[in-house]
Parts: structure tokens; sequence; C-alpha cells
């Protein structure tokens, strides 16, 4: 673990698993033994409205809350989402907009969009695999485990090409 704190805002429509996605990140980091802070703005989520999670984790973290133009990284789930949520962006930060199209194209299902998603981010954090293999098994089911396992291990290959 290092002095940084990570800022991460992840943003979609309803029903892409946003909040899902935000959560497995948030578990990762929290067993590879940061602190944690996440905020959620559920909007009109279940008519398919926007949808946006903040995390935070580093040695010590004061407030969920990104500002705009602070956060580290953007993991934006729906196209149309992006611009209103690049604002959140600090200038180097890194988009994963850019990977939508290789992860779309990688998973037969679009529920899964946001665990390969999740894998490709992963490749960008001082997170160990197993902390990431950890939370997936803390979040879904466990009939959804092994799956969920496989996607995110796919987003990684994406993340590392």
């Amino acid at each position: 673990m290092n002095d940084k704190v990570y800022s991460i805002t992840f943003g979609g429509i309803g029903g892409q698993g946003v909040l899902k996605a935000s959560e497995i990140c948030g578990w990762a980091a929290l067993y590879a033994g940061y602190h944690i802070k996440k905020s959620e703005v559920h909007g009109m989520a279940q008519r398919g409205g926007s949808v946006e999670s903040h995390l935070r984790f580093g040695k010590k973290v004061y407030s969920p809350l990104i500002s705009t133009a602070g956060a580290d990284y953007l993991v934006c789930f729906h196209r149309e989402e992006h611009p209103r949520l690049k604002t959140f962006l600090k200038k180097g930060g890194a988009d994963l907009t850019a990977s939508l199209d290789k992860v779309e194209a990688a998973v037969d299902n679009p529920r899964c969009v946001n665990t390969c998603l999740i894998g490709v981010l992963s490749t960008m954090l001082d997170i160990d695999q197993k902390c990431w293999m950890r939370a997936i098994e803390t979040v879904f089911k466990k009939m959804l485990v092994a799956e969920n396992k496989k996607i995110f291990r796919m987003g990684r290959d994406i993340g590392l090409s």
C-alpha cells in the first residue's frame, strides 16, 4: 500500500451495474488495507436514468465526494453519460471510456460489461489480484462468482494489452 489517495468516478445509467462495479472496487481496496469512502447518486436509476458513484481510498480519506477535475479515473459504462461525467476527471487522469469498445466486444452478455471494465481498471491500481478475487466473492451470489472472476480476468487481459 502506498500513501496516494485514489479518486474514481463511476457512471452510467440504471441497470448497467454502476453501483456493483463501485462496490467491487471498494471491497478490493478495503481488502488491500486502504481506508475507503463511497458515495452514490441513484437519480432515476429504475427508469434508465443517470447513476454515478464516487469512490475514494487511501491511507486516510476524509470525504467520499470527488470535486470537478478531481478524479484520477473515470469509469463510464454509457457513452451518452460521458460528456456529463468527464468534468470529474483531472488533467492527466485515466478515462476508461476508450476501453469500452474492446470490453463490449469481449463479453457476450451486456450485463457483464461492468465486471470486465473493472478488470481493466484493476491493472491501473495498487491492489493485489487476490483482493479483487475476494471482492468478487463478497459482492456476487455464489452461483455468479466463477463467471464474474472469468470476466474480470478478461478485463485484466484487455487492460494489460
